[in-house]
């Protein structure tokens, strides 16, 4: 019954063990997955969401503008002409 017993101890201390090396070597995948996607990315030139909100809000803003500059074109021309 003793040698049952340590069988099955050795058995558990070996496998949480492996374990371990096991979740060492995922936060260590992780790690570089997360090296490489961030260096990939460096690479691409793309934008944040932020800088591509705030470029957004110039266009936005550019297109009430012109539409406002264009109609005040109008009235003149219309006072021009008329």
């Amino acid at each position: 019954m003793t040698a049952g017993n340590k069988f099955f101890d050795d058995m558990s201390k070996l496998m949480t063990n492996a374990m371990g090396v096991a979740q060492g070597a995922k936060t260590e995948a992780e790690t570089a997955m997360k090296g490489f996607v961030d260096r990939w990315m460096a690479d691409r030139d793309f934008v944040t969401r932020e800088e591509f909100d705030a470029v957004r809000a110039m266009a936005q803003k550019a297109r009430e503008e012109n539409a406002a500059l264009a109609a005040r074109i109008a009235a003149l021309e219309a006072k021009l002409n008329g």
